[in-house]
C-alpha cells in the first residue's frame, strides 16, 4: 500500500515525497480511512508508529477539499515540545497546499500572546495548542471557532496524567457540537474511555501493538550500584564516535546536571534538558539535537513522549523508570520507522522490581550484561518473586487509580 491509495491531493503527495514518506504505517492504514469518512475514532498506538501523520494528512486533505480559510482543526497536546513538533510536521505536509497553522503554548512573551490572538481571530486553518494556554484565549471570548470541524487530542493518556481532564472537558464545551473527534493515546486507561464517551459519538477504535517495544530495538541491561552509574556511562560512551545520536534518560533533574558535567570531562558533545530550563533554552537544545549539531542529549522524561527525532542510535536509561510504560516510550526514541537502534538500562537495587515489571509488560526477558572489569561487579539481580498464589491475588486485587495507573487495592 502507498499513500496514493488514500486519494490524497497532488499537493499533499508532493509534501509526502519531499519529506520522504513512502509507505503508510499500520496505524496510518487503519486510521486514515476512518478519519476520511468523518468517523470519531480512539486510536491506541505507541510512540514512533506514525500517529501524527495518521490524523494530520486526512484533516489537511479535507481542508483542501472544503476551501475553508477559517479555523478548521484544533489539535490539543500535553506539552509545548509536542505542540511544536506537530506544528512542524504540519508545515511539512502542507508546504504545497497553502494551509496555515500555528502552535500555541505558554512560556512566551506578550508579543507571542498577541500573535496567537491574531491567528485565533483571523483564522489559521489548524491550531496546535496546550490546554492551559488555549483556555486562556477561549476565556477572553475572541476565538473564532464557528467553522471548526475537527478536534484532535494527542497523547491523551499523558494529558490525563498531567491533570488536564477538566480542562479538556471545558474546552470541548466551547466548540461546535457538530465536529469530528479524534483521540490518540499510547494506553487505554478507564478515564480515556470516560472522556471518549463524554465528547464523542460512537467512536471507532484502532489499536496498534499496545505497550510493546519495536522489533528493531536491541535491548540489554547492566546491574549496577548507584555509585557505579557515572563510571559505566563514561565507559559506554568513551571512544564511540560511530554513534552519532544518543539520548540518556534520567529520573531526576539533578542527575541531568551531574551526567552532563561528567561527560564533558571527556570532551564529549553533550547538553542537558529538564524542566529547570526556560522554554527558549529547551527549544534551542532540542533544535541542536534534532539538527545533528548536538551528539548527546541528557534529559528527564520531559521528552520521552511526543518528540519525533529520527535516527537515534542509542538510548540509555540511567535510571529504571517507575512506570513500565514510560520504558516503552523512552526506548521508542530509537528504532523508529523500521530503523534499528540500541537501548541500555542501568538497574540498581532499588530498580530491580520495577525492571521486572517492564519485562512482564513487554513480554520478554531483557539480557543482563556484566559491568566492564574496571568498574567492578554490580548487585545480584534478585527482584522480588511472587508465589503463584500471590501473583493471582495481586492480579485480582489491583485497580486503576484516577489517572488510569495500576495500583494495589487497599482495605
Amino acid at each position: 500500500m502507498t499513500f496514493r491509495d488514500f486519494n490524497f491531493s497532488e499537493e499533499i503527495l508532493q509534501g509526502l515525497d519531499a519529506m520522504r514518506f513512502e509507505e503508510p504505517t499500520p496505524v496510518q492504514e487503519q486510521s486514515i480511512p476512518l478519519i476520511m469518512q468523518n468517523e470519531d475514532i480512539i486510536a491506541v498506538a505507541q510512540t514512533g508508529t506514525g500517529k501524527t501523520a495518521a490524523y494530520l494528512l486526512p484533516i489537511l486533505h479535507k481542508i483542501q477539499m472544503s476551501s475553508n480559510d477559517k479555523l478548521n482543526a484544533l489539535i490539543i497536546a500535553p506539552t509545548r515540545e509536542l505542540a511544536m513538533q506537530i506544528d512542524q510536521q504540519m508545515e511539512g505536509f502542507s508546504y504545497f497546499t497553502g494551509a496555515s497553522s500555528i502552535a500555541i503554548y505558554g512560556g512566551g512573551s506578550g508579543s507571542t500572546f498577541d500573535a496567537e490572538k491574531t491567528a485565533l481571530t483571523q483564522g489559521a486553518n489548524v491550531i496546535v495548542a496546550t490546554p492551559g494556554r488555549l483556555l486562556s484565549h477561549l476565556n477572553l471570548n475572541y476565538v473564532k471557532i464557528d467553522h471548526l470541524e475537527h478536534l484532535v487530542l494527542d497523547e491523551a493518556d499523558r494529558m490525563l496524567d498531567m491533570g488536564f481532564f477538566d480542562d479538556i472537558k471545558k474546552i470541548s464545551e466551547y466548540l461546535p457540537k457538530q465536529r469530528q473527534n479524534i483521540m490518540f493515546s499510547a494506553t487505554m486507561p478507564p478515564k480515556i474511555r470516560q472522556l471518549g464517551k463524554s465528547i464523542m459519538h460512537n467512536p471507532k477504535e484502532v489499536s496498534i501493538a499496545i505497550s510493546k517495544t519495536a522489533d528493531g530495538i536491541l535491548q540489554a541491561a547492566y546491574n549496577t550500584h548507584e555509585s557505579q552509574k557515572n563510571a559505566l556511562l563514561l565507559s559506554l560512551l568513551k571512544d564511540k564516535e560511530e554513534l552519532n545520536s544518543i539520548i540518556v534518560f534520567t529520573s531526576r533533574k539533578v542527575t541531568v546536571k551531574e551526567a552532563v558535567k561528567e561527560l564533558r570531562k571527556l570532551n564529549l558533545d553533550v547538553d542537558g534538558i529538564s524542566s529547570d530550563l526556560d522554554q527558549s533554552a529547551r527549544e534551542e537544545v532540542l533544535r541542536r539535537f534534532k539538527n545533528k549539531r548536538l551528539r548527546i542529549l541528557v534529559a528527564t522524561d520531559i521528552i520521552s513522549r511526543g518528540i519525533d527525532i529520527d535516527s537515534i542510535d542509542l538510548v540509555i536509561n540511567y535510571d529504571v523508570p517507575n512506570d513500565p510504560e514510560d520504558y516503552v516510550h523512552r526506548v521508542g526514541r530509537t528504532a523508529r520507522a523500521k530503523s534499528t537502534g540500541v537501548a541500555l538500562t542501568f538497574i540498581d537495587q532499588k530498580g530491580q522490581n520495577d525492571f521486572q515489571k517492564i519485562e512482564n509488560l513487554i513480554g520478554k526477558e531483557i539480557p543482563k550484561l556484566s559491568n566492564p572489569e574496571a568498574i567492578g561487579e554490580g548487585p545480584e539481580y534478585k527482584p522480588r518473586e511472587f508465589s503463584p498464589k500471590k501473583k493471582k491475588f495481586y492480579r485480582h486485587n489491583k485497580r486503576r487509580n484516577k489517572n488510569g495507573r495500576m495500583e494495589r487495592k487497599t482495605k
